[in-house]
C-alpha cells in the first residue's frame, strides 16, 4: 500500500506520518507508509522568516535599508526577537501587494503570516460556497443533511491565538529520512508566503548529501522547473507559481505527482 500526503502547511504532513510510523508496531493502526509530498511547506520558523525577508528583498519588495534593518535587529533563531521592537515594527509591516501579491504582516503571535496570494482572489469564495452545501457537508458526514452547518475558510479568532505549532519539523524530517520514508518537497518560485528561499535555507540545515545535481525538468517538452535530489529528499521548484502550486500549474503538478506515486525521477529530458 502507498499512502501518500500532500498540504501545504508543512507541519501538518511531516507530524502525521510520524505519528503512522510511531504506531506501525500496532496492527490496529498500521499503515505502510511509503513518502509524503509537501509543497511551499512551513519547516523550520527561523530559516521560514529569514528566507521569507531574503526574498521580499531580493523581488524588490523592500528597500535595501529596511532589508538590512531586519537583518541587523531581527535573531528569528531567538524566543525573544519578536519583543525588539524595530524587528516587530519592521516585519509587521504590510506592503502592498506586489506582482507576487506579497503581503508582509505578521498575526498577532509569532506564527508566519497566513496570507496566500496570486491565484484567484474568488477561490475562498468558491470554496465558501461549495462547503456550505447541504449534500457536501452530509457526504464529508460533517451534516445529517438536513442541519447546515456554517463553514468559513478561516477561523481567525482561532488563528491568532493558535499556539500548537511546532517551531521546526526538521527533527522530524530527520526521523523520516533515517527510517526510509520518501520525502519530496516542491516551492512554486514566485510564491512570497513560503518562499522558495525558505525552504532552501531548511533543506540546506538538514545537511543532505547532494545525489543528483540541480537541474531542470520537463513536461509537454518544457521546462516546468528544476530540482536536486539528497539522500532521502527531492526538492522541486515549479517556475512561475505561486502558493498553491496546482492552482497556478495544474497540468505539472498532476505529472510530477505521479511520478513520486509512481517512484521515478520528474522527468529531466524532453
Amino acid at each position: 500500500m502507498m499512502l501518500t500526503l500532500s498540504c501545504i502547511n508543512g507541519k501538518y504532513v511531516p507530524e502525521l506520518a510520524e505519528l503512522i510510523y510511531d504506531n506501525k508496531k500496532d496492527p490496529s493502526l498500521y499503515i505502510d507508509l511509503k513518502g509524503i509530498l509537501v509543497g511551499n511547506p512551513e519547516t523550520n520558523d527561523a530559516e521560514d522568516w529569514r528566507g521569507m525577508m531574503d526574498y521580499a528583498w531580493s523581488h524588490a519588495v523592500i528597500s535595501d535599508e529596511t532589508h538590512k534593518i531586519i537583518r541587523e535587529s531581527c535573531d528569528f533563531k531567538s524566543n525573544d526577537t519578536w519583543s525588539n521592537k524595530t524587528c516587530s515594527q519592521y516585519t509587521a509591516a504590510k506592503d502592498d501587494p506586489s506582482i507576487y501579491q506579497v503581503m508582509l504582516k505578521r498575526t498577532s503571535s509569532n506564527m508566519m503570516p497566513r496570507v496566500l496570494g496570486g491565484f484567484d482572489p474568488c477561490l475562498d469564495d468558491y470554496a465558501k460556497a461549495f462547503y456550505n452545501r447541504l449534500d457536501v457537508q452530509k457526504a464529508l458526514h460533517v451534516s445529517d443533511g438536513h442541519h447546515l452547518r456554517n463553514w468559513s475558510i478561516c477561523n481567525m479568532k482561532l488563528l491568532n491565538n493558535w499556539t500548537d505549532s511546532k517551531p521546526s519539523v526538521l527533527p522530524v524530517y530527520e526521523k523520516l529520512i533515517a527510517a526510509g520514508i520518501r520525502i519530496w518537497v516542491y516551492s512554486g518560485d514566485t510564491d512570497g508566503r513560503v518562499p522558495v528561499l525558505s525552504t532552501r535555507y531548511c533543506i540546506d540545515t538538514l545537511g543532505l548529501p547532494i545525489t543528483k545535481a540541480w537541474r531542470q525538468w520537463y513536461h509537454q517538452k518544457q521546462v516546468r522547473g528544476w530540482f536536486q535530489e539528497y539522500k532521502g529528499l527531492t526538492f522541486a521548484t515549479f517556475r512561475g507559481a505561486g502558493h498553491a502550486v496546482p492552482c497556478f500549474k495544474p497540468s505539472s503538478s498532476l505529472a510530477f505527482f505521479s511520478a513520486f506515486l509512481l517512484g521515478e525521477s520528474p522527468p529531466s529530458s524532453r
